[in-house]
């Protein structure tokens, strides 16, 4: 992956491949006011060791956006990292032993089984359809395992949405197992069209792991993300990040809670949404003009991925290499699965491409698998 990613860097190659958020999105002047800020007035304390669970303001803060009426969530159930990335290192470190048995979606997000796998993690890819994960079939796949992964919003790398009659069945199915679900939500923001569904953490606090992000919302350079948890599994975690980085930096939590607390977000996400949904749908017209019938793809309704399936008998990771020749990239599909993979599949990135360019690597792409047809 991070050598498909130099490639991309060159200024000629039209890439799809990075799942990197559009750098317009980012609020640098707001950002500098915060760190102008901050530094003035709370200087000593910002550039300070600072405790491993996190600024104090921003974890009620991020606590206070995740209560429901349902489902009220307490501060000390928040963990501040280093990414959301650092969050899935610490469940890994926290839940899993050699050999355990770990669910995930098929396809899933690779940096998650890149996480898992480094603990001798065993996956189980459950089945998968256009509406995400079939939650009946966890019952019989969830005996014995350690923990469920799953992203139900506009996930990476299909862009799918796990419906809200699925979201209820699944936390049914895992709280019968006594199953750790963990709610991988780092798109759960950027809908293009209506409010995000309800949280999985909302159904079932005590039996969901929460994990968010900033980088998506704000900017990734800050390298912030927090996992929600019961306190006894925090505790836990806060001992990993201990041994891992001390804490995450106070300097950076400082200014995001300053940038974000009179409802800055507000305002700014929807600007986010109308950006992605204007890039989305250029991709979705591009792909109808000009890829092959024989091919398919999601219609995501939020997020930043479009998820492709070719012909079975092409190789998206061949593919890649001619594809670089004619000045576009993509992903291919196969690292993504825990288990079997996909040869035939790929993901597009849409955000960082303006909509000219989307329908001129698209056609590029297109015109190049249908030499293989």
């Amino acid at each position: 992956m991070r050598e498909i990613l130099k490639i991309t860097m060159r200024p000629e190659i039209i890439s799809f491949a990075g799942g990197l958020p559009s750098p317009a999105t980012f609020p640098v002047e707001q950002l500098k006011v915060a760190f102008d800020k901050v530094l003035s007035e709370q200087g000593k304390v910002a550039l300070q060791y600072g405790p491993t669970d996190g600024y104090a303001p921003l974890r009620e803060w991020v606590a206070d956006s995740l209560s429901t009426n349902g489902a009220r969530i307490s501060p000390n159930q928040v963990l501040m990292t280093s990414g959301s990335q650092q969050d899935l290192d610490l469940l890994g470190k926290v839940l899993i032993d050699e050999r355990s048995k770990v669910l995930v979606e098929t396809p899933s997000y690779l940096g998650a089984l890149q996480a898992f796998s480094l603990y001798g993690s065993e996956f189980v890819s459950v089945p998968s359809d256009d509406g995400g994960l079939l939650p009946e079939t966890v019952a019989t796949l969830g005996q014995g395992a350690r923990i469920l992964y799953a992203l139900p919003n506009f996930q990476n790398p299909t862009g799918r949405t796990l419906s809200l009659q699925r979201r209820h069945v699944l936390v049914d199915v895992c709280a019968r197992l006594g199953l750790p679900l963990i709610e991988d939500d780092p798109y759960g923001a950027l809908s293009y069209r209506a409010e995000p569904l309800p949280k999985m953490l909302s159904m079932n606090p005590d039996g969901v792991i929460y994990m968010g992000s900033f980088s998506k919302i704000l900017t990734p350079g800050i390298r912030l993300g927090y996992v929600v948890a019961p306190r006894p599994l925090v505790e836990k975690l806060e001992q990993a990040k201990q041994a891992t980085d001390l804490h995450t930096a106070q300097l950076t939590q400082m200014v995001v809670y300053n940038t974000i607390k009179d409802g800055f977000l507000d305002d700014h996400i929807p600007t986010i949404r109308k950006l992605y949904s204007d890039q989305c749908d250029a991709m979705l017209d591009a792909l109808q003009t000009y890829f092959p019938s024989q091919c398919s793809w999601t219609r995501p309704e939020g997020g930043m991925f479009i998820w492709v399936t070719l012909p079975k008998h092409i190789d998206s990771m061949q593919l890649l290499d001619e594809a670089v020749g004619q000045r576009v990239a993509f992903v291919p599909g196969a690292p993504f699965y825990g288990n079997t993979p996909e040869k035939h599949t790929l993901r597009l990135s849409f955000v960082t491409v303006p909509p000219a360019r989307i329908r001129e690597g698209i056609e590029r792409l297109g015109k190049l698998i249908a030499s293989k047809i």
